[in-house]
């Protein structure tokens, strides 16, 4: 995470379409030193649209469509902010989020794609569904195709709008919809345009090939009839005629983000006017491209193609317009080849009013669609930087060379060298230090009756978000407290930034501050100060305290004979971060970890403090580590199940490809002190029992005849719970800690 120059300027791409696709991956190759990177998008993927009809038609698969933008940013060293945008203020050069505080910007760059223009009666639109944006339609798509294999729902769909999008996507939904449908010919699907010729802005020889196929794919055209309405039996037809369909999609006009109206850039029709370097007219400090734009100089009808060809000018005007140089304009070819695909694996060509078919060009345009993503997705890996010099280089080297030092918990030392580390430390001199080292919190008396819980941690950063880093930095300092089964009271924060000019740092230490805020206001705390230094790489760490109230402190001791375990969260998202850091983990996956990290322990531990024994949050040791502490320290056995676990989603996948994190070398010495058959060590589940967790959940020792109305009661307030495993009085026949599969 540490970055190749101090940061003073600030670039900002809102959105992850096409052209801002193709200039990670350029930007990765040949970053500008000291510009900090910033993509917002509401997913961790985008959606390849000129895989749209083939995936429809059920010839590729839903993975095969998305740009993988968290391995793209990765590459290009960019923070990825997953959420929407939705305003600027080019005053002050600030981003409107959606679900956080804005982002500040030097330079801005517009990528968002447009939606369809359809228009109908208010509440209507949640039965349609637009081809753009791409992913919301794809997953709806799936679920459809699904529930016709299953015979819950008709084959029958209407798309409205006879443009040459609608017509591939008719033809791909008869296509696939006769495979799914147990009878054929019951398959009906429409295609519902509102002028009164279809393709009216196509050539004639065009025309004339896609209307012949949509008649081979059976496919109803119905030309002239203007959408007024959509109802749960299909679309209502001006004029009284209607379509029946269970399933409608949109593929009519184009509208814009409505906030560009908001922004006081020039537009045309909703869309930002941008001239021959793809600068708003209005602004230079912003940019636009793809089917947000339009080009004032070479206006071109909204397509992907012209999005694809930008990438690279917009890149190097980027990086121009950062450091001065002169710009150079875009230009655009006057026509564009289009492929077409009928349906099932076939397509026709035309380019300059003619049109050609042959059985080969859907597996040209197959190979042309496939490099593009394979460019995107299968990234180059980039030269190391030169190996360290001197008398201990080899030694060095061999450490650098192990394997890229996670961050989060990932970075810790191992359990082996912190024991030694605090073996000679003295037990606690004062009589109101009531516990001291070796539990999640020290608790500390004060006044008659008083408890106060007290624990501190601190991170490198493991994103380049430094929201979320202190969203996840909370609540994971938060876990502690909550623990002990206490009330988070107040906390001291610590930042070590890296080198940057001091408006980035006010930037970055204002997001990270709103972060914690946020996450300890939420939790009833108060964040009462802190310090700020600079140093190599950006950390950030809380020391916090917690009130018990009268409560006695939860630790790793009272844990009893016959106790069954509960964990709070899926374990493995230390993998997930070790594998996002070399760019092997889907942005899928990457996505749900910090979801996962980001939600709050504190629910669980409200339900939880009433009924366990004893209890710990799953952090740094992993599983199996801080299990094995509270076995140690309630003198138990216990035994844990693979199959009870919940894991993190890709966790497995990877583990079983033999990615780990950096501090698994030593977290996995604990297997040592275990039982288990040699297929269960085997398993890459057992592997994942030593994955340190960021911001984990709670692991609870709960009585037998409490457990399943425990369980009941988290998943009533909200969390996830699991039954994991159970206690045993400990005995020389009865190991520590046994694993089954």
């Amino acid at each position: 995470m540490r970055p190749s120059a101090p940061i003073t300027r600030d670039l900002l791409l809102i959105g992850g379409g096409h052209a801002h696709a193709v200039l990670l991956r350029m930007w990765g190759m040949r970053p500008l030193p000291g510009v900090r990177l910033t993509l917002v998008n509401p997913d961790p993927t985008a959606p390849y649209t000129g895989m749209l009809p083939g995936f429809v038609a059920g010839h590729y698969q839903r993975d095969d469509l998305d740009i993988d933008l968290v391995r793209l940013a990765r590459f290009a060293g960019a923070r990825l902010v997953l959420d929407r945008v939705t305003g600027l203020d080019l005053k002050t050069r600030r981003a409107t989020l959606a679900g956080r505080p804005d982002i500040a910007f030097d330079i801005a760059s517009i990528d968002i794609g447009i939606t369809s223009g359809l228009t109908l009666p208010s509440g209507e639109d949640a039965r349609v569904w637009p081809a753009k944006p791409l992913g919301a339609f794809a997953d709806a798509w799936v679920d459809f195709v699904e529930a016709v294999c299953a015979g819950a729902r008709p084959p029958s769909a209407a798309v409205i709008g006879g443009g040459v999008g609608g017509v591939e996507l008719a033809m791909a939904m008869a296509w696939r919809l006769r495979a799914a449908a147990s009878d054929p010919a019951a398959v009906a699907v429409a295609l519902v345009e509102a002028n009164p010729a279809l393709l009216p802005h196509s050539p004639p020889s065009l025309r004339r090939a896609l209307s012949r196929n949509l008649e081979q794919q059976g496919v109803r055209v119905m030309t002239g009839s203007p959408v007024v309405g959509v109802g749960e039996a299909g679309a209502r037809l001006a004029g009284g005629d209607s379509v029946s369909a269970a399933f409608v999609a949109a593929a009519a006009g184009a509208s814009p983000a409505p906030w560009l109206a908001e922004t006081g850039l020039a537009l045309k029709d909703g869309f930002v006017r941008v001239d021959a370097e793809l600068r708003s007219l209005s602004h230079p400090a912003v940019f636009a491209v793809g089917d947000a734009a339009h080009m004032e100089a070479s206006p071109r009808p909204k397509a992907g193609v012209y999005a694809v060809r930008q990438g690279p000018a917009l890149y190097e005007n980027l990086r121009a317009a950062l450091s001065g140089a002169p710009l150079r304009p875009f230009r655009p070819q006057r026509d564009h080849l289009k492929l077409i695909s009928l349906g099932g694996r076939a397509a026709v060509a035309e380019k300059w009013g003619v049109t050609l078919g042959w059985p080969g060009l859907w597996v040209w345009k197959n190979r042309i669609d496939r490099r593009f993503m394979d460019r995107l997705n299968s990234l180059p890996a980039m030269a190391a930087p030169p190996p360290t010099p001197g008398p201990v280089a080899l030694e060095v080297t061999t450490l650098e060379d192990a394997q890229p030092l996670c961050g989060g918990c990932g970075s810790k030392v191992g359990p082996a060298t912190l024991d030694a580390a605090l073996a000679n430390l003295p037990a606690p001199r004062r009589p109101d230090v009531l516990q001291g080292r070796g539990d999640d919190a020290a608790v500390l008396a004060w006044g008659e009756a008083g408890r106060q819980v007290l624990t501190t941690d601190h991170f490198r950063a493991f994103t380049l978000d430094p929201y979320v880093l202190g969203q996840i930095t909370a609540n994971h300092a938060l876990g502690d407290i909550w623990a002990m089964g206490a009330d988070p009271q107040a906390a001291l924060a610590t930042l070590i930034l890296p080198a940057m000019s001091p408006a980035k740092q006010a930037d970055t230490a204002h997001e990270i501050l709103a972060a914690l805020e946020t996450a300890l206001a939420a939790a009833g705390a108060d964040l009462v100060g802190g310090h700020t230094s600079l140093g190599a790489e950006l950390t950030v760490g809380l020391t916090v305290t917690g009130l018990l109230n009268g409560r006695p402190a939860i630790g790793l001791d009272g844990a009893r004979a016959g106790d069954r375990l509960i964990l709070t969260r899926p374990v493995g998202v230390g993998t997930v971060l070790a594998a996002e850091m070399r760019g092997l983990a889907r942005g899928r996956w990457v996505a749900a970890a910090f979801d996962q990290m980001r939600q709050s322990s504190g629910p669980a531990s409200q339900v939880l403090r009433d009924v366990a024994h004893a209890m710990t949050d799953v952090t740094g040791f992993g599983l199996a580590g801080h299990l094995q502490a509270m076995l140690e320290k309630s003198d138990l056995a216990g035994s844990l199940s693979l199959s009870a676990i919940p894991w993190a989603d890709g966790a497995i996948d990877l583990a079983t490809g033999g990615v780990h994190s950096s501090l698994y070398p030593e977290t996995s010495k604990l297997a040592e002190r275990m039982t288990a058959s040699e297929a269960v060590r085997a398993d890459p589940r057992f592997a994942l029992l030593f994955d340190p967790q960021t911001a984990g959940g709670l692991l609870a020792a709960v009585a037998a005849d409490e457990a399943a109305a425990t369980v009941d009661r988290l998943h009533g307030a909200g969390q996830t719970a699991w039954i994991i495993g159970e206690l045993a009085a400990a005995s020389p026949d009865n190991p520590r800690l046994t694993v089954s599969g």
